[in-house]
């Protein structure tokens, strides 16, 4: 029983940690693009993309989730036999991605910020921008990777 409940605090974990992250950078980015539109509407497609790239790392954490309930079997409606070594094994395994977009998320969302006030100064230049924030990404794509390489190691019965 008890390894069942750490697997699914492990995916748990991922959604949350990942999607606070997600929040936080979208409301960073948000609240400078806000800025910008107040004095500038025409604005919204340039920064669009900028507002919107932090908001990946939630979808990463969902991503890691469904892949535990998966592999765990949920989603057939039976409960699965899981050891609480396996069980903590896969908390473990969750953790890549879980703090991987915790940071990346309000790191992103930072990063977007400034390019929101790169694309106020120069409109032409904001792909520019977006690249930099994109950058910021790779990490939470590697702690997805991590995470999903971990948990097909993990023999569930």
């Amino acid at each position: 029983m008890w390894g069942l409940v750490y697997a699914i605090a492990g995916a748990a974990t991922a959604v949350i940690l990942a999607g606070i992250g997600s929040s936080v950078g979208i409301g960073i980015a948000g609240q400078t693009a806000d800025g910008l539109l107040s004095e500038d509407p025409e604005s919204f497609g340039n920064i669009l993309i900028l507002t919107v790239l932090p908001g990946t790392q939630g979808i990463y954490g969902f991503v890691a989730a469904f892949f535990v309930i998966i592999r765990l079997g949920l989603l057939a409606g039976t409960v699965p036999q899981v050891s609480a070594a396996v069980g903590i094994s896969i908390f473990l395994a969750c953790l890549p991605v879980a703090f991987g977009g915790l940071f990346s998320g309000i790191y992103q969302g930072k990063v977007s910020a400034a390019g929101v006030a790169v694309a106020a100064k120069q409109p032409n230049e904001s792909m520019k921008a977006v690249i930099l924030s994109a950058l910021v990404e790779t990490y939470a794509v590697l702690g997805l990777l991590i995470t999903i390489l971990l948990l097909m190691g993990i023999k569930i019965q």
